[in-house]
């Protein structure tokens, strides 16, 4: 029987083997790697897949279809930690893997499943990895996306890319939803969700509050979303919308979630969240200046991709975590007027809200 499959070749259907997958640990990156578990489920439908993961992206774990598990084991980033790799080793050789893809480049990524005598070690050459991997793969420079990057690594050695990729996908349950707004004293209603954080200062934008007294004037309730460094953000966008809005910035991931998956729409700089809320399918508005919505913006797709159009900037894209020029124009001529009159079309389509 021919069992070819889009992405490469005539699988083995029969192999069981177990499947690691040792990930870009990044919120945003993370979410991504559901593309890969996806591709991999297609070569092999037969064989668990399961995540490396760490305590803060542990959460989104239960929410991808078809990854079987997630091995939680917190890492450092700036030391070797030997026991730590030794104690991850062993449990590494007791789940019995056949095959782990390693997507970082660096060596201390491929150091676990080399101890613990995974058969089969995927990833791509750099770092001095010679020993610690055993299925080199060439040519990740040439690849156009860090998601062409990863993905590749789930298809056989030398296939092409596929014209499109699958999309990351997290499925959270109605109830859950439901659940989580009871406990947050939180209405039924389509609410706005914001995530002014982001990784590197240039990639935030600014005027979220002014947005935030824009939406509560029209009626709407906004929620802000993210972790504990927002938690400033949030307090200056509670006081800009007043009674209207809510602080829901907080230490556990699963709770960014469900706020994403609640909101009628989500309003998000170029960040993790915007990525979780494209693959919970909330209509998703990513706000880009520094970086490349081309390379950057989720598969998924979003219902609004805001960049500043009033004047042509040389310097953009710049991909810096700090603006050096132009005193971040490309995130300031951005209005909370054309953002908020953005974010009410996209719920008069989706929500059926009227747009008056």
């Amino acid at each position: 029987m021919n069992n070819d499959s889009q992405f490469g070749g005539s699988e083995d259907r029969s192999d069981t083997r177990p499947i690691l997958i040792v990930p870009y640990m990044w919120i945003g990156d993370f979410v991504r790697n559901h593309t890969v578990v996806r591709v991999l489920k297609e070569r092999w439908p037969n064989r668990p897949v399961d995540l490396l993961t760490t305590s803060l992206c542990a959460p989104l774990i239960d929410y991808m279809p078809g990854v079987r598990a997630g091995l939680v084991w917190d890492l450092p980033r700036s030391r070797l930690a030997v026991g730590r790799q030794l104690g991850l080793a062993r449990l590494l050789r007791e789940r019995n893997y056949g095959t782990a893809l390693v997507l970082p480049r660096t060596w201390k990524a491929a150091i676990a499943p080399a101890l613990a005598g995974i058969p089969e070690r995927i990833g791509f050459v750099g770092e001095f990895r010679f020993g610690l991997l055993n299925r080199w793969r060439w040519g990740e420079k040439k690849l156009p996306r860090f998601i062409d990057k990863n993905a590749a690594l789930a298809q056989p050695d030398g296939a092409p890319l596929p014209p499109e990729w699958p999309v990351p996908q997290l499925r959270v349950p109605a109830e859950e939803i439901a659940g989580w707004r009871q406990a947050n004293g939180l209405s039924a209603g389509a609410a706005v969700a914001l995530a002014p954080g982001s990784v590197g200062a240039s990639k935030r934008w600014t005027s979220y509050p002014e947005a935030a007294r824009l939406l509560v004037a029209r009626g709407l309730e906004v929620w802000v979303v993210g972790g504990p460094a927002e938690k400033g953000l949030a307090q200056e966008i509670v006081a800009a919308g007043g009674a209207g809005v809510r602080d829901l910035t907080g230490n556990d991931l699963r709770n960014g979630i469900l706020a994403m998956a609640a909101a009628g729409v989500a309003i998000s700089n170029d960040s993790g969240l915007m990525h979780i809320a494209a693959a919970l399918d909330t209509p998703t508005m990513g706000i880009f200046g520094p970086t490349s919505p081309s390379l950057w913006a989720p598969l998924n797709g979003l219902a609004a991709t805001v960049v500043q159009n009033r004047s042509v900037l040389a310097c953009q894209p710049c991909q810096s975590t700090i603006c050096k020029m132009n005193d971040h124009r490309c995130m300031r001529e951005i209005t909370a007027q054309d953002v908020v009159e953005i974010a009410r079309e996209v719920l008069a389509r989706t929500q059926g809200l009227e747009n008056g």
